[in-house]
C-alpha cells in the first residue's frame, strides 16, 4: 500500500483522467455519451508519497494499514457509483430493451443473383413505437405493428432485409434498439442469430466410367468417372465421394486430387477385384455429393443448405482371373433410366417429385422448393417411397406423377414393404403427402393397382398418371406376351407384351363413394417394340380423357379418337 501514487481507477467512461478506457465500449449503438457530475478531479482518498518517503518506516504501521483498507473500500464504492451513471451497456448493467424470443424466418439460403429483399419478423415483448431492428449493427427499415388505439402491439416488429445482406453464407446478429429513456436505460435487446445457409449442393450425374472391367487378381487401378455436378475436395462438404457396391457391401473409394465438376478419379484397390468363378461379376459405382453444411459460426438450428445425393450407378465388371470374356465392355455408360425420367411438378411450381438412386435402388423423392410459400418456409427434400417406419423401399421405385396441388404423388414400385401384404411385382402406389392439408393430416400410402375381379393378377403395373385432384389414377398393366417371336423383345423392353389401361377411382375427397378399378381398354395391344422407354397413359386434369401411344397392334378403348397412327385419345368420363 505504500507504493500508491494515484487514486484513479479504470472505472468506465466516467473516469476523468484522459487515456483511461471504459469498462465496455458503446459498439456504435448510437447512444449519447454519459454525463456524470462530480467525476473530475482527484478522488478524496488519493495521496501522493513525496520524495524520500518511500523508504521511511512508519511508527504506527497498524494505523497506516487501517487507513489503506479504508481508502480501498471508498475507491470500490466510487467505481460502482460511477459505473451506474452510464446510459449504455457496461460491465455492471444488463440490456434494458426488448426481450427477443425468435425470428421468422430464422434462416435462409444465400442468394447472389436475381435475389429479392425479404421481410424478417422479430417476435418477443417490450417493443416501442420507435423500436428499430439492427442486422450486424446496421439499422434496417423497421415497421412496428400497432393496435386500434395506435399503441404498439409490443410483441412483434418487422424489418426489410436487403438482398445484398444474404449474398454470402454466414451468421448475422439481430438485435432491437428502443429509444433510451434516461440514465441506466440502454434500450438494447438480447441478440438472436440469423443463419444464412450456403446454396444446396448439386445432385451429381454419372455418365460413364473407364475402365469398366478388369480380371480378378489385377493390381490396383485408377478409375476415371465422367459426369456433372462433381464437387472438389476443397468444398466445405468435403467434396464428392465415390462408392463401390458389391454383393450387398458398399465401400468408399479414395478420390484422387484434381477433381473437376465433370471428372473424378478414384482408386480401385486389388482386394476389390475378386472373382473365383468362371463368369463375370458386377459392382455398382456411384458418385455421392454430401449436403451443403451449415456456415461457420453456427451453433443452433444448423441444418445447412442441403441438396446433394447419389448419382445413377455405372456397372463395373469383375472378370474371372483367366480374363474377360468376349463382349465385356472396356468402358461403359451409367444406367441412364433414372436420369432420363421426367420429374413431376405441382401446378404452382413449388413441389417437384423425381427419381434418384439411394443405396443401389431407385427411390422417389419430393422437393419442397418453397417457391411462393409464406415466409419461414425452408426448402427440404423428403423420401416418398418409404415404408410406414420410414425405411426406404426395398426395390426400385420409378415414374412419379403428381396432383395439381402437389399433395398426391403416384409412382410404380417393385418394393414389398410399402404397404402390408403388397402383391409381388411392380405395383402402383399413391402417397398422400398431406402437403397443405394441415397438421391433422397423416401421410399415407395407398395401393392403386388392385382389382377384386383379378384383372391385375400376374401383371406389372407401371407409368401412372394422376388427375389434378389426386382422386383418379390411370396406369398401364403389362402381361408377358404369348407370342413366341416376341420373347426377345419382352426381355429388352420391360413393358412390351399385352398392355391394358386401367383407371382407379380412389374416392379421395368425396363421400358415399366406393373405390373401384376400371379397365378402359377392350383389346390389349401386343407390343413388339424394344424401345427402353415405352409410353404410358396420360390422364387429363378432370380424368375425363386418357391419351396413350399405341403399339403396332393398337390398344382399343371403349370410346377413343385416333390422334395419329400410334396415339389414341380415350374418352373416359364414364368414371365420373
Amino acid at each position: 500500500m505504500r507504493g500508491l501514487t494515484q487514486g484513479w481507477i479504470k472505472a468506465g467512461r466516467c473516469s476523468p483522467v484522459p487515456g483511461f478506457l471504459a469498462v465496455n465500449a458503446r459498439h456504435d449503438f448510437r447512444i449519447s455519451p454519459p454525463t456524470c457530475a462530480g467525476a473530475s478531479g482527484l478522488l478524496p482518498f488519493a495521496q501522493q508519497v513525496g520524495p524520500g518517503e518511500s523508504g521511511a518506516v512508519r511508527k504506527d504501521e497498524g494505523v497506516s494499514m487501517k487507513r489503506s483498507w479504508t481508502a480501498l473500500a471508498v475507491a470500490l464504492m466510487v467505481i460502482f457509483a460511477v459505473a451506474g451513471c452510464n446510459d449504455y451497456g457496461n460491465t455492471f448493467q444488463n440490456n434494458t430493451g426488448a426481450a427477443l424470443s425468435f425470428l421468422s424466418p430464422a434462416q435462409i439460403s444465400a442468394c447472389s443473383a436475381n435475389c429479392a429483399d425479404f421481410t424478417l419478423t422479430v417476435n418477443g415483448n417490450g417493443f416501442l413505437l420507435k423500436t428499430v431492428v439492427e442486422w450486424n449493427g446496421k439499422i434496417l427499415a423497421t415497421t412496428v405493428p400497432v393496435g386500434s388505439t395506435g399503441a404498439p402491439l409490443g410483441n412483434v416488429v418487422t424489418a426489410t432485409v436487403p438482398a445484398a445482406l444474404i449474398a454470402k453464407s454466414g451468421v448475422a446478429t439481430i438485435i432491437t434498439l428502443n429509444p433510451a429513456t434516461g440514465a441506466g436505460n440502454n434500450g438494447l435487446s438480447n441478440p438472436l442469430a440469423f443463419i444464412i445457409n450456403p446454396p444446396p449442393n448439386p445432385l451429381p450425374g454419372l455418365t460413364g466410367i473407364s475402365p469398366a472391367s478388369a480380371p480378378a487378381g489385377s493390381t490396383s487401378l485408377t478409375l476415371m468417372l465422367n459426369g456433372s455436378g462433381f464437387l472438389p475436395s476443397t468444398d466445405p462438404s468435403g467434396g464428392s465421394q465415390v462408392n463401390w457396391s458389391f454383393a450387398g457391401t458398399q465401400k468408399k473409394l479414395a478420390v484422387l486430387a484434381g477433381a473437376t465438376s465433370s471428372v473424378l478419379q478414384a482408386s480401385v484397390t486389388s482386394d476389390l477385384l475378386v472373382n473365383a468363378g468362371t463368369t463375370n461379376l458386377t459392382a455398382n459405382v456411384t458418385v455421392f455429393n454430401p449436403p451443403s453444411p451449415a456456415p461457420a459460426g453456427c451453433i443452433t438450428a444448423c441444418t445447412g443448405g442441403g441438396g446433394g445425393g447419389s448419382s445413377a450407378p455405372a456397372t463395373f465388371f469383375i472378370c474371372p482371373a483367366s480374363g474377360c470374356p468376349p463382349g465385356t465392355p472396356a468402358s461403359t455408360s451409367a444406367v441412364a433410366l433414372v436420369a432420363e425420367e421426367t420429374p413431376a411438378l405441382s401446378l404452382d411450381g413449388r413441389y417437384v417429385a423425381y427419381t434418384a438412386v439411394q443405396n443401389d435402388h431407385a427411390q422417389i423423392f419430393l422437393r419442397d422448393t418453397c417457391e411462393g410459400a409464406p415466409a419461414g418456409c425452408q426448402p427440404h427434400t423428403t423420401l416418398l417411397s418409404a415404408a410406414a417406419d420410414a425405411s426406404p423401399a426395398n426395390e426400385d421405385s420409378r415414374t412419379p406423377s403428381m396432383s395439381a396441388d402437389g399433395r398426391y404423388v403416384a409412382f410404380s414400385s417393385a418394393a414389398t414393404n410399402l404397404v402390408e401384404n403388397a402383391p409381388a411385382g411392380k405395383q402402383i402406389y399413391l402417397l398422400d403427402t398431406c402437403a397443405g392439408a394441415g397438421e391433422s393430416c397423416k401421410p399415407a400410402t395407398h395401393l392403386i393397382s388392385t382389382d377384386p375381379n383379378g384383372a391385375l393378377v400376374g401383371t406389372d403395373s407401371i407409368l401412372p398418371s394422376v388427375s389434378s385432384s389426386g382422386r383418379f389414377v390411370a396406369f398401364l398393366a403389362v402381361t408377358a406376351t404369348h407370342s413366341s417371336n416376341q420373347a426377345s423383345a419382352q426381355a429388352k423392353a420391360p413393358n412390351s407384351g399385352f398392355r391394358q389401361v386401367f383407371i382407379r377411382d380412389t374416392c379421395l375427397g368425396v363421400t358415399n363413394c366406393t373405390p373401384k378399378t376400371t379397365r378402359i381398354s377392350l383389346q390389349p395391344g401386343d407390343g413388339t417394340s424394344s424401345a427402353p422407354r415405352p409410353s404410358g397413359p396420360a390422364l387429363s386434369g378432370k380424368a375425363q380423357h386418357v391419351a396413350m401411344a399405341g403399339a403396332n397392334t393398337a390398344t382399343l378403348f371403349t370410346r377413343s379418337v385416333a390422334v395419329d397412327d400410334r396415339v389414341f385419345l380415350a374418352i373416359a368420363n364414364q368414371q365420373r
